[in-house]
C-alpha cells in the first residue's frame, strides 16, 4: 500500500482522480465537493446553537460556538446539504437559509464591458497610467499625450491586456480636482489611445460621472470606481446605460480622505466587512441597470484598512471572491507592502509581484499594477503550479 499526502488543495485531489481515468469536468465538480467551507455567524441566539449540536453530527460539520456566535465548518457538498432550510429543524432554518445565501458563488470566466467580453480564466493584468502630477507613484511621468501613448506602449510590452487611465490621485492628503480639470487630463489620452489600439480595452479611473461620459464617448468601455458609486450615483446610470464594465471598489469615507485610517474599524471581520460592502454596492449597481456580467469588484488594498488589515484582507480574499464576481486586486506599489518589506514606494515591485500571485491563489483573476513585466512572471509561475494553465 502506497499512502501519498494531497496537501489539503483541490487540484491535487482533481488531478489524482484524472490519473484515474476520470473526466476532466466530473474530477473538477467530484474535488469542489470536497472543498472545505467555514461559516463564521455572529448574534447568534443560544437555542439556535444548542440545535446546531445534533445538526452538526448528523452532517459530519466542526461546529465551534460561543455565547453568541458559532463557526460551521465542513466540507462544501456538506455545507451544501445543510443549506436547504425545509429539511433542517425549526430553529435552525433562518442559520441555514443565511449559511446558503453566503455559499461562494461559481466564479464567472468573463467580463462583459462596452466592446466585447473578456476572458478572466486565467490572470489578466491591467496596467496604471495615471495622467497626474501628484500620483503617490508615478505622477507626472505621463503628461502629455506623446508621454502616454509611450507608455501604454511600454504597459503592453510588460504583459498588460488593458489600460487603466487616471486623472485624479486618491494617494493620502492627494488635493481634489474638479471634473473638469480630471476630463482635460484623461479624455485627450484615451482618444488618442483608442485611435492607436482600436481593440484594446481602455478604463477610465473615476469617480465622476460627467467625466465617466465624456471617457466613454472617446473610446473606454470600462469605468473604474474607487467609491463604487458612492460619491456619484449617477455614474452607475451612465455605465448602464453604456454597457461598460463596471469596477465596484471598496472604500470608505469622503474624497481626500479615502486612502486615511478614519473609518478603519472592522471589529476583526475586514475581510468579511469589505465582501457584504461590496454586496450593497453591486446591489446598487445592479438596481441602476448595470448587469451582473458587467460587474467587477477590487477589495480596495489600502483604501480605509491598516497594514495588517490589508495583509488579512488579502490572506482571506476568499471572502470577496465567493461574491461570484472577477476579482481586481489593486496592490501594487502599496503602503502596506512598504510596512511588510521595509522598502520605499519606488522599490516595491518585487513585493508587488509577490502580492499579485497570492491573490491569485485565493481566486483573484484581474491585476492592477504599475510595471507589468515581473508581475507577469510572478502570475505565470503561480498559474503553472495552479494548474489554471492546462
Amino acid at each position: 500500500m502506497i499512502v501519498t499526502s494531497l496537501s489539503g488543495r483541490l487540484t491535487a485531489v482533481r488531478d489524482a482522480l484524472l490519473s484515474h481515468g476520470w473526466e476532466g469536468d466530473v474530477a473538477r465538480l467530484a474535488a469542489g465537493g470536497l472543498d472545505v467551507a467555514a461559516f463564521h455567524a455572529t448574534r447568534v441566539d443560544a437555542g439556535v446553537a444548542e440545535a446546531m449540536l445534533p445538526v452538526a453530527a448528523r452532517l459530519g460539520l466542526e461546529l465551534i460556538t460561543g455565547d453568541d456566535w458559532l463557526i460551521l465548518v465542513g466540507a462544501r457538498s456538506r455545507i451544501g446539504a445543510f443549506a436547504r432550510p425545509w429539511l433542517q429543524p425549526e430553529a435552525v432554518r433562518d442559520l441555514a437559509t443565511a449559511v446558503g445565501l453566503a455559499l461562494p458563488a461559481d466564479s464567472e470566466r468573463g467580463w462583459r464591458h462596452a466592446r466585447g467580453v473578456l476572458g478572466v480564466e486565467h490572470a489578466v493584468i491591467v496596467g496604471v497610467l495615471n495622467v497626474t502630477p501628484d500620483s503617490f507613484s508615478d505622477g507626472g511621468q505621463s503628461l502629455s499625450i506623446d508621454e502616454a501613448l509611450r507608455y501604454c506602449d511600454e504597459l503592453l510590452a510588460g504583459g498588460a491586456a488593458v489600460i487603466d487611465i487616471g486623472g485624479e490621485s486618491t494617494r493620502p492628503g492627494a488635493d481634489a480636482v474638479s471634473s473638469e480639470t480630471e476630463r482635460s487630463r484623461v479624455v485627450p489620452v484615451i482618444d488618442a489611445l483608442a485611435r492607436r489600439h482600436p481593440s484594446l480595452p481602455l478604463s477610465v479611473d473615476t469617480v465622476h460621472g460627467t467625466t465617466a461620459e465624456a471617457a466613454i464617448a472617446a473610446g473606454a468601455c470600462i469605468i473604474n470606481d474607487v467609491t463604487a458609486g458612492r460619491h456619484d450615483p449617477s455614474l452607475l446610470e451612465i455605465a448602464a446605460r453604456h454597457g461598460a464594465g463596471l469596477v465596484l471598489s471598496h472604500s470608505r469615507g469622503p474624497l481626500g480622505r479615502l486612502a486615511s485610517y478614519d473609518a478603519a474599524e472592522y471589529h476583526g471581520d475586514v475581510s468579511g466587512a469589505v465582501a457584504r460592502e461590496l454586496r450593497v454596492a453591486m446591489h446598487a449597481a445592479i438596481a441602476a441597470g448595470v448587469t451582473a456580467d458587467a460587474i467587477v469588484v477590487d477589495p480596495g488594498f489600502g483604501f480605509g484598512k491598516t497594514a495588517a488589515q490589508s495583509l488579512s484582507l488579502l490572506n482571506q480574499l476568499d471572502a470577496v471572491v465567493a461574491l461570484g464576481r472577477p476579482v481586481l486586486v489593486g496592490v501594487s506599489r502599496k503602503r502596506f507592502l512598504g510596512e511588510a518589506t521595509g522598502q520605499p514606494v519606488e522599490d516595491r515591485d518585487r513585493a508587488t509581484a509577490a502580492a499579485c500571485a497570492l491573490a491569485f491563489e485565493r481566486g483573484a483573476r484581474l491585476f492592477r499594477v504599475h510595471a507589468p513585466a515581473a508581475v507577469r512572471d510572478a502570475l505565470a509561475v503561480a498559474q503553472a503550479v495552479s494548474g489554471a494553465m492546462s
